[in-house]
């Protein structure tokens, strides 16, 4: 039998205040660990160029989304075992120190390991900070904190390429990486005084090491093959054929995690209806919002002219109405004890807000972009207050932190899986709009193909990258060929503008069906009043079941 403290947090003899800045600490450390994964984006080009680095590029942001991802149900199970407070200082720690030589890094390849070690560090920080506040308040007061979990998590992954940006053409890419020093010691700080030696020894004395290196070597190849599409076919041996051997690798971790003593990962969770849907809908939900949202700075940047910073206040509509969704959610839920028709209708919501940015074109207007940005921001923020207290007032106090850790992996594979089939989408589209843009906007047929995107002229040239595209045909031609295309250069960079934001509105299709299969799934949840869940929760404890 589980002691009291482990499911009511007011046996730990904090007070509200206390309750309130371990709070905080926590949500500074998320912030920083979901800017990390996008702040980096808009620097890079920088960085390869400093480190000379072309080689890895796409590495970069790769290894910090592998170890992040892998870690995360294993820093999960180490929390339920060992206690939160050892390892969530211990990943902070890490994450700082990893923060500080990436910024210090000479070569390409120590920036790739360094990135690498901040996301071995970051790894544990969502999944860890969300069971904190599992142990730490009741279930009818969860949902209005893990409200603040959502609206810090899409800020910080919208405000990412903005920050970077920013601070790259002001301080150096190198301060990237630097802020999160004294910000992430203010929370490493607060931790180590006030929270407390949280742990649950019953869900198992030893630590399943073959689970753990059969999920990391089933899900380093999947992740990798996944990276590589953006830049390769599916029958690629590096992309399908490393797919393929991850998701093989894969069902022989099932095999042994149905037979292990202490699995790392315990697949009897996924018996439990609620718990299974919520990681069902988290993982469409962040397959539909992360998989699209993710190019519309690209529109902003590439077709409206906007600067990087620019198109970070852009993106504000979206944040807000983001934030507000999630944090009155938390509140809803909290007051009324009822959310199935709340994610219901937030994920209806979000089908509608994606539906209608599959109008955007070139001459979109920016209001009305706002607006469509607005009732998707809406739609996706729920999501991440809801699903979470669902998964955690489905299980018994010992398995919050593996059940808590495995929602947020399949948010993390959600959002990789669409963001891949959506740069698919985009490409695939964008070869097929261009021509006919191009033809319209007056180019002649015998010019058309050289604009091919799949050509290795207009690879170089980089159609849709950001600055005075003219410019930048005129600089590639030889002499000769410049007084013969000069005379179309407007016609050329409106038919791309064009072909890109058509290209951009396609992506957001498969992100509605998502959306749709994400409502249809909630209305197989089973409500049960929050009051009910805790004293369910208190048994479960008591008897040692889910």
């Amino acid at each position: 039998m589980s002691s009291p403290a482990a499911v009511d947090g007011a046996n730990f003899h904090l007070s509200a205040r206390e309750k309130l800045e371990i709070l905080g600490a926590i949500l500074l450390a998320l912030f920083l660990f979901a800017l990390d994964q996008t702040v980096v984006g808009t620097a890079l080009p920088v960085i390869i160029t400093d480190l000379h680095g072309e080689e890895l590029y796409t590495w970069s942001v790769t290894i910090y989304l592998l170890t992040a991802t892998i870690s995360g149900p294993i820093y999960g199970k180490l929390s339920d075992l060992w206690g939160r407070r050892p390892i969530f200082i211990w990943a902070l720690g890490l994450f700082v120190v990893a923060s500080i030589l990436a910024g210090l890094s000479q070569e390409m390849w120590q920036f790739v390991a360094f990135r690498g070690l901040q996301g071995l560090g970051g790894g544990a920080v969502f999944p860890i900070a969300l069971a904190v506040v599992a142990d730490l308040y009741p279930p009818e007061e969860r949902a209005k904190y893990l409200a603040f979990f959502g609206a810090v998590f899409g800020l910080s992954s919208l405000l990412g390429p903005g920050i970077g940006g920013l601070i790259t053409d002001n301080f150096g890419w190198q301060w990237i990486f630097f802020v999160n020093v004294p910000v992430a010691l203010v929370s490493l700080v607060v931790c180590w005084r006030l929270l407390p030696p949280i742990r649950h020894p019953e869900t198992g004395r030893n630590i399943d090491y073959l689970g753990a290196t059969l999920f990391a070597a089933a899900i380093a190849p999947f992740l990798v093959g996944l990276t590589n599409k953006q830049t390769g076919a599916w029958t690629d041996p590096d992309v399908g054929g490393l797919i393929l051997l991850g998701l093989a690798i894969g069902a022989v971790f099932v095999w042994w995690e149905r037979r292990a003593a202490d699995p790392i990962v315990h697949l009897q969770l996924f018996r439990n209806r609620s718990f299974t849907i919520s990681v069902a809908g988290m993982f469409l939900a962040a397959f539909g919002f992360f998989g699209a949202v993710i190019f519309l700075p690209r529109w902003f940047q590439v077709v409206a002219g906007s600067s990087a910073t620019e198109s970070g206040y852009n993106l504000l509509p979206l944040i807000v109405a983001l934030i507000v969704s999630a944090t009155l959610s938390g509140q809803i839920v909290a007051r009324t004890g009822h959310y199935k028709a709340l994610i219901f209708g937030s994920m209806l919501f979000l089908a509608a807000g994606l539906y209608l940015l599959t109008n955007l074109r070139a001459d979109t207007s920016f209001p009305t972009l706002w607006l469509w940005m607005v009732v998707t921001g809406l739609g996706i923020g729920p999501s991440f207050a809801v699903f979470t207290v669902v998964v955690q007032n489905s299980v018994a106090p010992k398995f919050v932190g593996i059940a808590t850790a495995s929602l947020t992996f399949f948010q993390q594979i959600g959002g990789t899986i669409g963001l891949t089939i959506a740069g698919t989408l985009l490409a695939d589209s964008l070869t097929r709009e261009l021509p006919a843009r191009l033809l319209a906007n007056g180019m002649p047929q015998e010019f058309v193909s050289a604009f091919d995107p799949n050509s290795p002229a207009a690879q170089r040239l980089d159609l849709t990258g950001t600055g005075d595209l003219g410019a930048r045909i005129l600089a590639s031609l030889p002499d000769q060929l410049k007084p013969v295309v000069e005379p179309f250069i407007a016609g050329i960079v409106q038919a791309v503008h064009e072909a890109f934001a058509l290209a951009i509105a396609s992506t957001f299709w498969i992100s509605i069906g998502a959306a749709l299969i994400a409502a249809v799934l909630t209305l197989l949840l089973r409500e049960r009043p929050m009051s009910v869940l805790m004293n369910e929760e208190v048994e479960a404890a008591a008897e040692g079941r889910l």
